[in-house]
């Protein structure tokens, strides 16, 4: 009797089925993982205004409370009055007295459809929120993150668990 040299039918169906399966599995899981790394951007970013902003306190003894500041005959807005310019290229839009200086140019001629909406952003002479806002895995929710003048930072609505 001959004996036949390779896999049958049978045994490559089963192991593309197990493969399958795997796939099923890990592809919403790598999203999910994806998509909170996307969120760090957020994070960062707004650690960073915190930062400038309380430079900035340091320096005048105020928040830039103003959407746009002028300063030796130069606008400047809220975010780069107090030093903070991004640097790359961005996934969210920041958000400071309820403007957006900074968002990500989109395929949409430049206008950013996430406009931010749970997100209230504000400053007075001793305290400031600013806010960041993004969707970070291309569905119809939107990831909103504020940061306040006590570096408190808050994920006001949670695009990668769904929370409203």
């Amino acid at each position: 009797m001959k004996k036949s040299k390779g896999f049958t039918l049978i045994e490559l169906m089963i192991v593309v089925a197990i493969i399958g399966i795997l796939a099923a599995i890990a592809i919403p899981n790598f999203l999910r993982f994806q998509a909170r790394a996307r969120q760090s951007e957020a994070k960062q970013n707004l650690g960073a205004i915190f930062t400038a902003y309380q430079a900035y306190f340091g320096d005048t003894n105020t928040f830039p409370s103003a959407a746009t500041v002028t300063i030796a005959g130069v606008g400047y807005n809220c975010l780069a009055v107090a030093d903070w310019e991004p640097k790359g290229r961005l996934k969210y839009s920041y958000e400071c007295m309820s403007t957006m200086p900074f968002f990500p140019e989109w395929d949409t001629g430049g206008a950013n459809p996430w406009l931010c909406a749970n997100v209230i952003s504000g400053a007075s002479q001793l305290g400031f929120t600013v806010g960041a806002c993004s969707n970070v895995d291309n569905d119809t929710f939107e990831d909103e993150w504020q940061i306040n003048d006590l570096k408190k930072v808050s994920n006001i609505r949670d695009d990668v668990r769904r929370t409203i």
